[in-house]
């Protein structure tokens, strides 16, 4: 009878406690905290890499405007408000055949749940392993296949492998819908679920069967996952004193990898720079204000605008920008997202050189990472919109470039990039 009692009291107090947490996590919604450490852009961040989860980050930080009748909501409202959850919860715990459930899981399905219920698809709740590998891409590090993905869609999607990846020598190409992993189809799985069926230890092998647009039959390709290492810069110079610069993402290093190569750059004369964003899945929203400051000399990079009525927060170019006057050419395709458009999108609108390639992702959304108590993962909400110099908004429509050219998958076998030869010749008409 006693041990019966010390039961029942446990299960009160457990009770009591997840409650407590429950409430907790709501409060921690409406007071919204900001994300200072890793990356992210965001990245991108829908967007995911596997191995990692980038999005915009946040760079304007300042508190949300608490949503309306949110602060008049009494312990007592919130208690009668979740009466139909822990009346659920007990249903569970009393009737669901295989006993015992996991709590955690609950819980963690539950935020999953809350999130979802917004129908945002850039707002969503990373478990404690998601938030690790989203938090460790941005520093340079991390294991997969390497490729930035988008989770949104009925199936996982490849936005655009990550230069000298596994992915990209095995031949995955942006736009490839992964359709079966290891065999097993992915219809009707969460492609959050088949990205997590993707991650891996490195040095071991996943088959993914991709649907490519353009041909009639699913194509199989076998990938070795291994540690990623990714240069956030890559520089040379070119024939006819071209500077090119390739940015692989907007992370922790890449504001003073870039101004060290534009350094060595800068001083050999060139006549022009061509910027390479291709296939460049975002980053931090901080760093793509920084990377567009070294080629725009003042004025309004970036735009935020909120959903509360707030005025629109603007960031500004940051003075001392290296290559401000330098005739220059941007290259973007349909995997240059988020940051990569931000610095694309910038330079288009101030006349600062001209974008060559074919019509960009279109992620134009704000999202912070707040992670959680106790290591329990982290929420990503989106906050606001980002808009061009210019006011324009890009999400789900993309920038245009301006010399309009496509990469053929005959291209792509014989190793030519019609891209980058539309770009040296635009530039060196720019400098005549």
């Amino acid at each position: 009878m006693g041990a019966k009692n010390d039961k029942n009291i446990l299960e009160v107090l457990v009770k009591k406690f997840l409650q407590i947490f429950v409430i907790v996590i709501l409060s921690l919604f409406l007071l919204v905290g900001t994300f200072a450490g890793g990356y992210i852009a965001g990245h991108m961040t829908g967007q995911s890499v596997l191995g990692q989860v980038p999005v915009i980050g946040q760079m304007l930080p300042k508190p949300l405007a608490t949503p309306q009748g949110a602060t008049s909501a009494t312990p007592e409202d919130l208690n009668t408000l979740f009466k139909p959850f822990w009346e659920t919860w007990n249903l569970v715990h009393t009737q669901f055949v295989d006993q015992p459930v996991d709590d955690l899981a609950l819980m963690r399905g539950a935020i999953s749940g809350m999130l979802g219920a917004l129908g945002d698809q850039h707002t969503s709740y990373m478990d404690p392993s998601q938030f690790k590998q989203a938090n460790s891409s941005l520093s340079g590090e991390y294991e997969g296949i390497g490729a930035y993905v988008d989770t949104t869609g009925e199936f996982l999607k490849v936005i655009s492998p990550i230069s000298q990846s596994p992915a990209e020598k095995a031949g995955v190409k942006s736009g490839d819908v992964i359709i079966a992993i290891d065999g097993v189809s992915m219809a009707g799985i969460q492609p959050e679920l088949a990205r997590q069926k993707v991650l891996g230890p490195a040095g071991s092998v996943v088959t993914l069967t991709m649907q490519r647009e353009g041909q009639d039959k699913p194509i199989d390709i076998k990938i070795t996952r291994a540690k990623i290492t990714i240069a956030s810069v890559e520089s040379k110079m070119l024939e006819n004193d071209i500077a090119y610069v390739k940015l692989n993402t907007f992370g922790d290093s890449t504001t003073s990898e870039l101004v060290a190569q534009l350094k060595d750059l800068l001083a050999k004369n060139p006549k022009g720079l061509i910027l390479d964003l291709r296939n460049n899945g975002g980053g931090y929203l901080q760093t793509a204000v920084e990377v567009a400051s070294q080629f725009i000399k003042e004025g309004v990079i970036v735009s935020e605008k909120y959903g509360d009525g707030r005025p629109v927060d603007s960031a500004k170019a940051i003075a001392g920008g290296l290559a401000t006057d330098i005739p220059m050419v941007v290259l973007v395709n349909e995997g240059a997202a988020s940051a990569s458009e931000i610095v694309a999108g910038a330079v288009q609108d101030y006349d600062r050189g001209k974008l060559v390639g074919v019509t960009t992702y279109g992620k134009g959304s704000v999202q912070i990472w707040t992670p959680l108590s106790d290591e329990q993962g982290a929420v990503r909400i989106t906050i606001a919109k980002w808009l061009t110099p210019k006011n324009r908004t890009i999400h789900k429509i993309g920038l245009t470039p301006d010399v309009v050219v496509e990469m053929t998958e005959e291209d792509y076998k014989a190793n030519r990039d019609p891209q980058l030869d539309a770009a040296v010749k635009t530039l060196l008409e720019m400098v005549k």
